[in-house]
């Protein structure tokens, strides 16, 4: 695991900077090593922003924001032609997507076309205008944000649409001995701004390593058993009446291939950031709910009872047996 102290030295680093969201610190280094995209749901101000930003300045990378509001076009994410009157010529100028790290800032703010030009771009990592493909950076994340107090003036991202996210990610709010600690980094922060001193802190993981560190995490072993497990998981949620009457009736949906091979990564990174050459039941059990989270469609039933996919989650993880 040559990559793995670098790595270890990015998630130090990154808990210094973003208090009481170790979760998600977590995640984000299994979707860079997973080689795929984020969907964050939580409240204003509990450092979505900041995480993905710490994240960009840890790596030898650039790190982009875009607010997506509904006036945005694609073109404004993607880039588009200008023309050039000196020479009668049209040059591609680059949209904000030619970055390695993407913050789409409330993603469900911006109409139905923009949402599918960002996911597409996601999917394929590549951009094309005029007839003409752009490749996009390699390593290239993008995370999403979701504000869930507010439906007023969104668009609801589609369901078809949100499986190309590789985990959906619920954020919480800090507990009170880390909300004191993030007062007191608040208030150094501050200080360092007022007198001039902020220091410049050096990446610590180049894209090179990125992609030595994902070679690594595709050789974490997986045993028969194991992947026998994670197969089940995800077709419990397409045949949940064969684990009993606890489900029958309530997921319209299962998650689809996409999902088999997202938890896959997802565990093998998860495995490796631990420190093991191995995936254990534990890794898959890890990641579960953030990679099926939005891959489960409940039945009108089951939205009327009070259900959501956390709950089938708890279900079927109850219900399949473990090796």
């Amino acid at each position: 695991m040559n990559q793995k102290h670098n790595f270890d030295k990015l998630g130090q680093y990154l808990e210094r900077k973003i208090i009481g969201q170790k979760n998600l610190i977590n995640r984000l280094l299994i979707a860079l090593l997973a080689d795929g995209h984020m969907l964050v749901e939580g409240a204003p101000g509990l450092a979505k922003t900041r995480a993905i930003q710490m994240l960009g300045q840890g790596i030898e990378g650039d790190f982009h924001r875009v607010q997506f509001t509904p006036d945005l076009l694609p073109a404004d994410i993607t880039g588009t032609e200008v023309f050039h009157p000196n020479d009668s010529t049209f040059q591609f100028q680059k949209g904000p997507l030619f970055h390695n790290l993407i913050l789409a800032d409330e993603i469900n703010r911006a109409p139905a076309k923009v949402q599918s030009a960002l996911l597409e771009a996601m999917a394929e990592r590549q951009i094309t205008v005029a007839g003409t493909t752009w490749p996009l950076p390699d390593p290239f994340l993008v995370m999403a944000t979701q504000n869930p107090i507010e439906q007023e003036g969104t668009y609801h991202l589609p369901e078809a649409q949100l499986d190309r996210f590789l985990m959906h990610v619920v954020v919480d709010y800090p507990t009170p001995e880390e909300e004191r600690l993030i007062l007191l980094l608040g208030r150094k922060e501050a200080r360092e701004d007022v007198n001039c001193e902020k220091p410049v802190e050096q990446p610590v993981v180049s894209p090179d390593d990125v992609r030595n560190a994902r070679r690594e995490v595709l050789d974490v072993y997986m045993a028969d058993n194991v992947e026998d497990y994670l197969l089940q998981l995800v077709l419990a949620t397409r045949n949940p009446e064969r684990y009993g009457n606890s489900l029958t009736g309530r997921i319209a949906y299962g998650a689809s291939p996409r999902a088999t091979l997202a938890l896959d990564r997802c565990a093998r990174a998860h495995a490796w950031l631990a420190g093991r050459d191995f995936v254990s039941p534990e890794d898959v059990q890890a990641v579960a709910y953030d990679v099926l989270r939005h891959r489960i469609l409940l039945t009108f039933e089951a939205e009327a009872d009070g259900m959501t996919s956390t709950h089938v989650i708890d279900e079927l993880l109850a219900l399949v047996a473990v090796p």
